[in-house]
């Protein structure tokens, strides 16, 4: 899924420094000492087995960790585990044989926009009791179930997280006198100095109308406010037309249409599209994870390096932080068929606690959920702009119908181009994406 693509890939921009981190933060690297909820529980699962899920392609890092993490589950229950990696781009195909023939995991790894299609299919086990019972998941802000919340249940556990933040072009703002950003005047104020500085073929805060637009626009409507859609009375009910949603709309549209810093030739350009135009010093900021820094650094042969570039919050309107970005990352669920449901609680409460669910962010090139270790970043150059922003993250809504609006139907970037290109006015615009974005979620 395209969240996992992202958060995953965020690790080659700090993939050594957050693994010499994590592994430091672990003492002598020995295989952690078990907790005390269920030691009681080792001569019940002794000699049993269970079968884990991890998705992707296994490196020397993550190997040592599942070594370490099985470990310690093994001193704990007496249970062993058995790893299997499935490359994310089979991963749907495994999961649909293990749903029709009974022969999946009892643990799996997941993307957290992931979650709500596989509870559609009933695929998931109901961990709710579990998530209220230990005390480690309760440290977990609330904010960050979003994905995992189902109709008031909660079917996985968020293992580690992922946003955006601002890329922007550092010696630009250097030579220019611009400052980073506070609020979204002080936003439109740098675009348009180097806009005027640079070129009307630059994009000052480059407009993404692509495949993944509403990571860039969802900032904006957040901080104003507004929502997507909510589940209400049983139906997804959308929030398209309401002050919120309106205002950050408009404000992002007018970046276009009425502020002149965004090109309007190029309003379906999505990031990767806009990731390359900044390689060719065309952009000086956009909306984007710090998977971009080392394609950028290639595909501009040199010209634009580490000391060209840094990273900064979107900023709420009024500058009183960082706007809520979108909430990226991956879980951790107990599989419906799983043979030993209660051993496969044990090993979810152990991954996913704040030690092992700590190193598995970290080691992963992901962001830790528990605020006492997302802190640590506060000093990281790199890492701080996305640490600050996470706090405060947002889901979209959590419904399997949901990559159908936003990506096949292209709900909003629609409805963006026909404001922009003056075919629409933002409030019939959006009464009508609400209609459709309406009709999209509740359809069985």
């Amino acid at each position: 899924m395209k969240i996992v693509k992202i958060t995953a890939a965020a690790a080659t921009t700090a993939a050594l420094a957050l693994a010499v981190t994590a592994c430091g933060s672990g003492g002598s690297g020995e295989p952690a000492q078990p907790q005390a909820s269920a030691s009681e529980a080792g001569p019940k699962f002794a000699g049993q087995k269970l079968t884990v899920w991890r998705l992707g392609a296994p490196n020397d890092v993550q190997d040592k960790y599942m070594q370490d993490v099985n470990a310690a589950f093994k001193q704990q229950t007496g249970a062993d585990v058995t790893v299997q990696w499935i490359p994310w781009p089979d991963a749907q195909k495994k999961w649909t044989a293990a749903l029709a023939g009974g022969e999946g995991p009892d643990v799996t790894e997941f993307g957290n926009d992931q979650v709500a299609a596989w509870v559609a299919q009933d695929a998931l086990t109901d961990i709710t009791d579990l998530v209220k019972s230990t005390p480690d998941f309760q440290q977990i802000p609330q904010n960050l179930w979003g994905y995992e919340t189902i109709d008031g249940k909660v079917y996985a556990a968020p293992w580690g997280g992922g946003t955006r933040a601002v890329l922007y072009r550092k010696d630009w703002f250097d030579d220019l006198g611009i400052s980073a950003p506070k609020t979204w005047d002080e936003l439109v104020a740098a675009a348009k100095k180097i806009v005027a500085k640079k070129g009307k073929d630059v994009d000052g805060f480059a407009f993404n109308g692509g495949s993944d637009a509403n990571m860039s626009l969802s900032p904006f409507v957040w901080s104003a406010g507004g929502d997507f859609a909510s589940f209400d009375g049983g139906k997804w009910v959308g929030k398209l037309t309401e002050p919120g949603f309106k205002e950050g709309f408009a404000f992002y549209t007018g970046l276009v249409a009425k502020d002149g810093v965004s090109g309007k030739g190029r309003l379906s350009q999505n990031s990767v599209d806009i990731g390359q135009r900044f390689a060719a010093g065309k952009v000086g900021m956009y909306v984007t994870g710090g998977w971009d820094i080392a394609t950028i650094k290639e595909q501009s042969k040199g010209k634009v390096g580490d000391d060209q570039m840094a990273f900064f919050s979107l900023p709420a309107k009024d500058g009183s932080g960082p706007a809520p970005a979108f909430q990226g990352g991956n879980d951790i669920a107990i599989w419906k068929d799983a043979k030993n449901p209660e051993l496969a609680a044990e090993y979810l409460k152990l991954a996913a606690g704040k030690e092992y669910g700590t190193r598995y962010a970290k080691e992963g090139g992901l962001l830790p959920l528990y605020p006492d270790a997302l802190a640590e970043y506060a000093s990281d150059p790199v890492q701080a702009p996305f640490a600050e922003t996470f706090k405060v993250a947002k889901g979209f809504p959590a419904d399997p119908n949901w990559a159908e609006a936003n990506d096949t139907k292209a709900v909003l970037q629609n409805a963006a181009r026909a404001v922009i290109e003056g075919k629409k006015d933002v409030d019939t615009a959006l009464a009508d994406a609400n209609t459709e974005l309406e009709a999209i979620l509740n359809q069985q």
